[in-house]
């Protein structure tokens, strides 16, 4: 069989690359496997007594919760969750991460240019819900305008999305759940890939269109249109209004046609789901060296998902632009230790039962594959929430880690794109923004082919480098920035996935 990965010479593990049947002993030191051990999970490298801290990339993955023997497997039976390095030296790496950013002549993508600058790398219609009361007329109107064919006429369009929800009463009007829902709707109104928006509520909700505007200005409501249940005359006089409505603009918004556009007016939003022990071996490393080549065009990548940068976080900070960068990333996981704790949970919740199936033991060792994905560059920026990203380079959005929250929140944030790796096999797609799939093995591609973009499982097996991997993924978030079809958009996935972060009482 393969040879295991030792991934940092201070490493106490080891990770195979195939399956180990019972009785066999992959590392040569004399323990024989008590029952088979699946690829992508680890064996200890050397003996571990009790209580010693078990390493993996050179960092803490959790404790050894009993003594383990030289070959032995280790996982949840042996490892638990522990402190990890909290002595944070914001900024100490900077200048090395400085260094790091890769060279390239400046490219360019096919994209739809907006009158405010920014750049789309598609062109919907949307419908948006102001409230949970208007999500069955949004979802009907679209429906019956996808069935009805007025598409086909207008090739520049690429849907219409209904973008329903279900909020948007019944909040404390000043508090963080009513914030966020606000800059969710208002982010995705308003975002380059959506050509023009209908906004409908029922009238006498807490969300009020009039005072979203107060908050965010006029940019973008030239594209605006609006109603309301009540003062449309019911529902189905509101989805005969929505759809005549759609029909006079349909030429309007298929107006617009893909021009050279540069690659710094990209946000691209990076994801993981489902990873599973070669996700911190394949595609979350190489998916980091595409963000490095990203943020040498000038462009955004975002990385996301707080509860799942923990026990990364370190790594991060270390390269932070400033105090102020710092001073909100060690805040925002405060906050998330703070909030776990008081609802009875653990940061350790996460990693759930299939990345457990998939070799990952605790949240120590998911963070430090996850965080791979953001590259090596400066962190120039740290958001909250489906705050709009304003900065260049690699930045970080305070977002939960479950992936539609996740990515809900990015594209409001201002993505176009989503880059999405996945271990186990995850049915994910998103609207307006496209999501393109990388499966972290050769083994899920083959199994999921319909939903995985690409493999980078062919770094374990055919010993493709990471960096000529990050530039294959590259060029197709550059193609699929141009129009290029993903698997998820080809299957319709992406209407179920909206889902704006709940936080706060329900009144």
């Amino acid at each position: 069989m393969s040879d295991p990965l030792i991934l940092h010479p201070a490493d106490t593990v080891a990770v195979l690359t195939e399956r180990a049947p019972a009785g066999s002993d992959p590392l040569g030191l004399g323990t024989p496997l008590a029952k088979p051990v699946a690829p992508g999970h680890k064996v200890a490298l050397t003996m571990m007594t009790m209580g010693q801290a078990v390493l993996k990339f050179g960092q803490i993955i959790g404790t050894a919760t009993a003594d383990i023997a030289p070959g032995e497997h280790v996982h949840t039976h042996n490892c638990a969750f522990s402190d990890h390095d909290q002595d944070y030296a914001v900024g100490v790496d900077l200048a090395a991460a400085k260094g790091a950013m890769p060279q390239s002549e400046a490219l360019t993508f096919q994209g739809y240019a907006r009158a405010d600058g920014r750049v789309g790398t598609r062109n919907y219609i949307a419908l948006v819900a102001t409230v949970n009361c208007s999500a069955t007329v949004i979802r009907k109107a679209a429906a019956e305008i996808e069935a009805a064919g007025l598409l086909a006429d207008f090739p520049n369009i690429d849907g219409i999305v209904a973008l329903a929800h279900g909020t948007g009463c019944g909040m404390d009007q000043d508090g963080p759940g009513f914030a966020i829902l606000d800059r969710v709707l208002w982010g995705h109104a308003t975002h380059p890939n959506v050509g023009a928006t209908v906004f409908v509520g029922l009238g006498c909700e807490a969300m009020q269109i009039a005072r979203m505007q107060s908050h965010f200005g006029d940019a973008g409501t030239d594209r605006f249109h609006a109603l309301t249940i009540q003062g449309t005359g019911g529902t189905r006089a509101t989805i005969e209004a929505i759809k005549a409505h759609v029909a006079s603009i349909m030429s309007h918004v298929n107006a617009v046609t893909r021009t050279p556009q540069p690659m710094s007016a990209l946000r691209i939003a990076l994801q993981c789901g489902g990873s599973d022990g070669f996700s911190s071996i394949t595609a979350n490393p190489a998916l980091g060296v595409a963000s490095d080549l990203l943020v040498a065009q000038g462009a955004t990548a975002i990385l996301a998902e707080t509860p799942e940068i923990y026990g990364a976080e370190q790594l991060l900070l270390r390269r932070a632009a400033n105090a102020a960068v710092g001073d909100k990333l060690i805040a925002q996981i405060r906050w998330w230790e703070n909030y776990t704790a008081m609802n009875g949970g653990s940061m350790d919740n996460n990693p759930s039962p299939g990345n457990k199936q998939g070799g990952i033991t605790t949240i120590l060792e998911k963070s430090l594959g996850a965080a791979a994905k953001g590259g090596s560059t400066p962190l120039t920026a740290v958001y909250d929430y489906a705050e709009q990203v304003t900065e260049s380079g690699f930045v970080f959005m305070d977002t939960p880690g479950y992936d539609p929250v996740s990515v809900t929140g990015q594209i409001a944030g201002g993505a176009q794109l989503v880059v999405f790796t996945t271990g186990r096999g995850s049915a994910f797609g998103s609207k307006p923004a496209p999501t393109i799939k990388l499966a972290t093995s050769d083994a899920l591609y083959a199994q999921m082919p319909d939903d995985m973009d690409m493999t980078t499982g062919d770094i374990v097996t055919k010993g493709i480098s990471i960096a000529a991997k990050g530039q294959e993924i590259f060029d197709m978030i550059r193609a699929t920035a141009s129009g290029q079809i993903t698997k998820s958009e080809a299957l319709g996935l992406g209407d179920n996935e909206f889902v704006p972060w709940q936080v706060g009482c329900v009144m």
